[in-house]
């Protein structure tokens, strides 16, 4: 029997979770509201929340999962890429958490967690996993990836962006918008009201499976100054027809190489991550391209897109199980 209690922190969410035997038991998160007044998240006032989150969900995480604290057998936290002073909360945590019961820890690279969080089973139900290997598209805010899964602990990336990532561009041109952080959720919603032909934006093209997404962000930006200077009533009258256009140029896009590292690989296992897997544009044409490519496609439960401590506890229990395990001279990583 494993009981893994797992830790994430590499942003503005504070989680914890409990997994038994590769069941999740618990998973509690703590978001940080005071980002949306400023537009995006500041890192400083994330690490303060983290350490006044950290504790409660963690007690809570166990409480609810009923176990008592002796019977964790390891401690998984999120190592990184993330926010420094955010992860630093995370993992300090987790050292003294694990030296005070005298258990193992193990760290978790927080784009791994995303695409294992497929692998997490919940105590009434068991989801539906991918076979390996299985091609997944990681999409988020600071990263988009295409993953050659070979294994629960074996990752080929074969793909990725070489600016930005698709989250932000979702994210920065809402912001050019007018629209409410976090940006990418709210152009979702508008854009199911909107025409995704009303508009084109520019689809930048690098070699090989890697993805570009600035010179999208640059067309979306000038073609809304030359509108403007027009009529600057533009955005208010076609926001749900920009936020369509929008949201179809970035699926577009993500979709074009996708299908492309399918015939490449092979693979027919489709997987996508991360918290742009959330969006109901992207999952509603993976799953329409899936069927006429003859895919098994797999969408993660909308619970485990966003960070979260269940992706990262899964990951950890597949790694204790394999007797991967870390000292307490670990620090955080930025970047991995």
């Amino acid at each position: 029997m494993a009981i893994i209690l797992g830790i994430e922190s590499s942003c503005d969410d504070t989680s914890a979770a409990v997994i038994k035997d590769g069941i999740l038991l618990s998973n509690i998160i703590a978001n940080q509201s005071v980002h949306e007044f400023y537009g995006g998240v500041i890192p400083e006032l994330a690490s303060r929340a983290h350490q006044q989150n950290i504790i409660p969900v963690v007690s809570m995480a166990i409480k609810k999962a009923e176990i008592e604290k002796n019977e964790i057998s390891a401690i998984a936290f999120t190592r990184g890429p993330g926010l420094m002073g955010s992860l630093l909360v995370g993992v300090s945590f987790a050292k003294g958490f694990a030296k005070a019961l005298n258990i193992p820890m193990v760290e978790v690279n927080h784009l791994q967690g995303h695409i294992l969080a497929h692998f997490v089973d919940e105590k009434d139900k068991k989801n539906p996993h991918p076979e390996f290997p299985f091609l997944c598209l990681l999409v988020s805010g600071g990263h988009t990836q295409l993953v050659v899964v070979n294994d629960y602990l074996n990752f080929e990336i074969i793909g990725k962006t070489v600016d930005d990532a698709a989250g932000e561009a979702f994210d920065k041109c809402a912001k050019v918008m007018g629209l409410p952080y976090p940006g990418g959720p709210v152009v979702d919603r508008l854009a199911k009201e909107g025409n995704p032909d009303a508009f084109a934006f520019a689809h930048p093209v690098v070699g090989g499976l890697d993805y570009s997404f600035s010179g999208l962000k640059t067309s979306f930006l000038y073609f809304l100054r030359d509108r403007i200077a027009e009529n600057p009533d533009f955005i208010e009258k076609n926001r749900a027809d920009l936020c369509a256009s929008l949201q179809n140029s970035i699926i577009r896009i993500l979709l074009k190489n996708l299908i492309k590292a399918s015939e490449q690989t092979k693979i027919k296992e489709i997987a996508i991550s991360g918290g742009v897997s959330a969006n109901s544009g992207l999952r509603s044409a993976v799953a329409d391209e899936g069927k006429r490519r003859g895919w098994n496609v797999y969408l993660p439960q909308l619970k485990f897109t966003t960070d979260n401590a269940a992706m990262i506890a899964i990951t950890g229990y597949f790694k204790y199980l394999n007797s991967q395990t870390c000292g307490y001279d670990v620090s955080p990583m930025a970047r991995m």
